[in-house]
């Protein structure tokens, strides 16, 4: 199924368990990205065909028929699409919480919001508990090490990486056998054992610089039994001290930066400068990485510095 695709199901699959009352295929067409740039009878065709195939995978759309309206309306029942209380043994609750991770970091969670945020700017009631029960959208990862460390910890691998401390810019290289990559508080981390240290340690995956490099063969690593991943990463941190930085941001572009940023001033040759609080600048590189040639993290030095390694990390 090609990702267009997908984006169009979920879209639709949550706009119908979101809404309040029953939706006209009319109202569905302007709400749900990817019907709207179709013709009538396109979209005629689209529509009746995603339908089908959301009833073969077993999630219900109820049609509901007004007598005072000329189309029918559609929705889905949030209890007839929420399953029962499952129990599940502890390698099966193993792997759900590894597929829930790959969820909560995947690009369609983004489409996910705009969909609910198109219903909402269209008039139509939902339910707030849908993006953040029936669905989790609120996890996503940018680290460059993310995909490395996952297949290793797939692959049960030692890896081997540079990681830079928290609080210093030293650099130190890690071997470690990794039993897990987890979330916490927005952040990700590997949990493992340190070979270096030998101590099982956590491991911020903002901190690794550098790639990532598989040592040795495949299958090596055992986890430990009554190890808890979350427990290892869930050490109380020390409040982060708010700093302000101080970005250039071309005119006209990164709305949401200017939403979020304290004051924004007009400067010259078709920049403007935006003052933006934060506490870990690691994160807020992230972020300015992700907008490309449209910002310029000015100061402090040591935000501006992380953006340019993120930048050196993506071109080589």
């Amino acid at each position: 199924m090609s990702r267009r695709k997908t984006e169009r199901l979920l879209n639709l699959v949550i706009c119908l368990l979101a809404t309040r009352r029953p939706l006209s295929a009319e109202q569905i067409r302007q709400a749900v990205p990817g019907y709207d740039r179709d013709g009538d009878e396109a979209f005629q065709r689209m529509f009746e065909r995603d339908k089908n195939e959301l009833r073969e995978l077993g999630i219900p759309i109820d049609v509901v028929r007004d007598p005072w309206e000329d189309e029918p309306g559609y929705r889905i029942e949030r209890e007839s699409y929420e399953l029962p209380e499952i129990t599940l043994e502890a390698d099966e609750a193993a792997v759900l919480g590894l597929a829930a991770q790959v969820w909560q970091r995947a690009s369609l969670a983004e489409a996910a919001s705009g969909a609910l945020l198109k219903l909402r700017a269209g008039g139509v009631d939902t339910d707030e508990p849908v993006g953040a029960g029936a669905l989790e959208l609120r996890v996503d990862t940018r680290d460059p090490a993310f995909p490395a460390l996952w297949d290793a910890v797939r692959d049960r691998r030692v890896v081997r990486f540079d990681y830079r401390g928290a609080g210093s810019e030293s650099v130190r290289t890690r071997t470690v056998e990794p039993w897990g990559v987890v979330s916490r508080r927005g952040r990700w981390y590997l949990a493992g054992y340190d070979r270096d240290r030998e101590a099982p340690r956590a491991f911020r995956l903002s901190r690794v610089a550098g790639p990532v490099t598989p040592v040795g063969r495949p299958g090596v690593v055992r986890v430990p039994g009554g190890v808890d991943l979350r427990e290892m990463v869930g050490f109380p941190e020390e409040p982060a001290e708010e700093r302000v930085a101080l970005i250039r941001v071309r005119r006209g572009a990164c709305q949401g930066l200017r939403q979020l940023a304290g004051a924004v001033r007009e400067g010259r040759d078709g920049w403007d400068e935006a003052e933006l609080a934060f506490t870990d600048s690691e994160r807020l590189a992230g972020w300015m990485a992700s907008l490309g040639a449209d910002v310029e993290v000015v100061e402090p030095p040591d935000a501006r510095d992380a953006v340019i390694r993120r930048l050196k990390g993506a071109l080589s």
